[in-house]
């Protein structure tokens, strides 16, 4: 499964030093084989969010498929480990079970967002490889979903992969089209998770010819009039003028990348109206987040694309999740250091709802005392993984994409406010 160096065919080194040396020990003592319970949950959400949307689960479970040393992994570590541990590596097959929030789904402080149950050297091993991804994935989907409701009835296309990593590129497209962004402008996201894909010329194009109607032009020819031009390059007011000069009043769209956006948005409107291209439609860019797109939402703007902000998690990117071990051999285990405290035990989780669909409180509750489940109650983890093989028929990307979309509605309204708060759905903890 292993591939050449600097390959990504292999996902068994996303993992830590740490992990390892701790299955190590573990070998040596005895100790590896203790059946373990092991949550994944975030103790607080980033600072000024009111919910988080779990993102990444899909490549989580992708990952953990693919999870083998083979022998350039083994390579790497000589040295570095004894034999008996690189003999374990090499036989490694994730054997447990794993239980956790769906895609799409909301979470908050505490949720146990996945749940991994094997034994100890099986399951810890799996940290780093499951922290990055749902951390990852879960912070792009909460800043997304923000976004998406920012921004209402108007589409928004994800145009951050000159912003990222190349692989946090793919994953964001992933993740910002799960939280309802209608395309990306990365391809490999198409290509890998189906992702719709747009895009628009860049400055360079207008650059590269001796003219701006020259460029205009040569775009309509080659991609026809419901192409987007891009007319902020010189001066605006002269760049939709030639846009329409060149494609007609039936051109597509126009899309502004600078400037003060609001106004910018309002005097092309009119001037595509006194031009006869009433059905142009007007799509800004150029450093937006939540904040700015809410910002617009009295202009009349017909789509949104976003980068940086996306591709950052709009200030918060990462999730701040957690991977604590909660329990040993069937007895509960906390870690009790000062604000950073865990709940021992195995737990699971339901969300409370008005019978008119609003959703009033999640109850995280040890398994081995479910409380009673009202009419409109809802159980939130699901089996995902069951003795190292993934259960069949999984929700995928569109599941996700649903369940978002319909868990957003059932919040009530003051959640989605995008100023600081409460946690939109507040979180308890029933004692054994």
């Amino acid at each position: 499964m292993s591939g050449p160096a600097g390959s990504s065919a292999s996902t068994a080194l996303l993992t830590d030093m740490y992990e390892l040396t701790m299955v190590a020990a573990a070998l040596a003592d005895g100790t590896a084989e203790r059946q373990c319970v092991f949550e994944l949950f975030a103790r607080r959400l980033p600072d000024g969010r009111r919910y988080g949307v779990v993102g990444g689960t899909g490549r989580a479970l992708d990952a953990l498929r693919e999870f083998r040393f083979g022998d350039a992994e083994l390579a790497s570590l000589q040295g570095a480990l004894d034999e008996r541990t690189l003999k374990w590596l090499a036989d490694y097959r994730f054997a447990g079970d794993v239980d956790g929030y769906p895609e799409g789904e909301l979470y908050f402080p505490g949720s146990p967002i996945l749940t991994v149950t094997g034994t100890f050297a099986d399951a810890v091993v799996l940290e780093t490889l499951f922290l990055s991804i749902l951390n990852h994935d879960s912070a792009i989907a909460s800043a997304a979903a923000r976004m998406v409701t920012a921004a209402g009835s108007r589409p928004l296309i994800e145009m951050g992969s000159r912003r990222t990593h190349e692989e946090a590129a793919v994953a964001s497209a992933r993740a910002a089209y799960l939280a309802g962004f209608g395309a990306t402008s990365n391809l490999e996201a198409g290509r890998r998770y189906g992702v719709p894909t747009a895009g628009t010329a860049a400055h360079a194009w207008v650059l590269l010819h001796d003219d701006e109607v020259s460029a205009f032009r040569s775009q309509v020819e080659a991609l026809g009039t419901n192409t987007t031009l891009l007319v902020d390059t010189y001066d605006i007011r002269q760049g939709i003028e030639r846009a329409i000069e060149a494609a007609g009043p039936g051109l597509g769209a126009v899309r502004i990348d600078s400037g003060d956006l609001g106004v910018l948005a309002r005097q092309a409107r009119e001037q595509l109206d006194a031009l006869g291209a009433t059905d142009t439609k007007i799509v800004l860019s150029g450093d937006l987040d939540e904040y700015a797109i809410a910002s617009l939402r009295a202009e009349p703007v017909d789509s949104y694309g976003v980068g940086t902000s996306l591709v950052t998690g709009s200030g918060a990117p990462t999730a701040s999740m957690v991977y604590k071990l909660v329990e040993v051999d069937g007895r509960p285990v906390a870690k009790r250091s000062s604000s950073k405290e865990s709940r021992g035990g195995r737990k699971s989780a339901l969300r409370r709802y008005k019978p008119t669909g609003t959703a009033v409180e999640e109850v995280v509750y040890p398994v081995t005392t479910a409380p009673e489940r009202g009419l409109h109650d809802r159980v939130l983890p699901m089996p995902l993984v069951r003795e190292g093989e993934p259960v069949a028929d999984l929700p995928g990307l569109e599941e996700g994409r649903e369940r978002l979309r319909a868990a957003l509605v059932s919040v009530p309204w003051e959640g989605l406010k995008l100023s600081r708060g409460e946690p939109a759905i507040p979180t308890v903890f029933p004692e054994a």
